[in-house]
């Protein structure tokens, strides 16, 4: 096949659905993205069933403590008589938000700091590479803990957003970006330092191209597949991450609803009411088992050289 100067196939389409038709095949993966679709609907939809239940996540009823499912309430009632559906769909809003999120920072991250290493390589690459190393080796769940007992009162932030009822949010957000990126940053450098030897990279640099040009139009586009992948694939362990640190009290504050917290809450109440906690947990492992065989379908769907054969 030919190839344009930026070094995509002139078959962009056929590739296309090439990727679809062998993503289709993977019967895991095709489903994995029905059910994300569905969760992502039905977050998005929170407000909605609110309206028609007549209800809110944070309406306290103590007179309708543990009420069975009913046409009110489809899945019951919480210790406090809150609406167990409402607060599911309000807590996927926010484990879905913060999940994919953090990813996609941590991706642009991740993605900066590969391609500057791979396309610029020497001492820079060096640097940046033992950074990542450093990073690396990093216990990352008990950092995770120490970064998120920080009092951000003390680190000199505006009142304004330490009193924000969502700074627990980006918070986590922030953390779990600032120390997850590592491991798209490795797999851009090595496609960077392969690519940045192409003949298309080479044309590119003796037209006078420069290097921040050569990154941006001629080397990134080349690098969408894996990262798209590396990307998706990493959602659902930051869900699992968050859920971990809110169920340790360190992550969404319990105003806000996330499956994270919401199984914390039930915990206490495992033997009186056990589908409080088995609502959320089986909304978290089916959000990170669908994500996973979503990444390992477009992982498969997505493989040059299954596209190049």
């Amino acid at each position: 096949m030919s190839r344009h100067p930026t070094g995509q196939t002139a078959g962009g389409q056929g590739m296309l659905a090439l990727a679809w038709m062998r993503f289709r095949r993977h019967r895991l993966a095709l489903g994995s993205t029905v059910v994300l679709a569905v969760l992502a609907a039905l977050a998005v939809a929170a407000p909605l069933v609110e309206a028609i239940l007549g209800t809110s996540f944070g309406e306290v009823d103590l007179f309708n403590r543990f009420a069975a499912p009913s046409p009110a309430h489809p899945l019951g009632t919480d210790e406090l008589g809150r609406d167990v559906l409402v607060r599911l769909l309000h807590g996927g809003r926010i484990s879905l938000a913060v999940g994919l999120t953090a990813a996609v920072v941590s991706a642009i991250l991740g993605t900066v700091v590969g391609l500057s290493a791979g396309y610029y390589g020497g001492r820079l690459d060096a640097l940046l590479m033992r950074f990542t190393d450093g990073v690396i080796a990093l216990p990352f769940l008990p950092l995770l803990i120490v970064l998120a007992a920080v009092d951000l009162g003390k680190l000199g932030l505006p009142a304004a957003v330490v009193q924000s009822e969502y700074v627990s949010l980006m918070r986590i957000v922030a953390i779990v970006a600032l120390v997850g990126w590592t491991t798209v940053a490795r797999l851009v450098r090595g496609a960077a330092l392969s690519l940045r030897e192409r003949e298309f990279v080479l044309a590119a640099h003796a037209q006078g191209a420069g290097g921040m040009r050569i990154m941006a139009v001629h080397i990134l586009p080349n690098l969408v597949s894996p990262i798209v992948v590396a990307t998706t694939l990493s959602v659902g362990n930051v869900i699992l991450l968050e859920s971990v640190l809110s169920f340790l009290g360190l992550g969404i504050e319990p105003a806000i609803p996330s499956w994270g917290n919401l199984l914390t809450g039930a915990q206490e109440l495992i033997w009186d009411a056990p589908a409080l906690a088995f609502y959320p947990g089986l909304l978290i492992f089916a959000t990170v088992i669908a994500f996973n065989f979503l990444g390992d379908g477009l992982q498969d769907a997505l493989d040059p050289k299954a596209m190049e054969g």
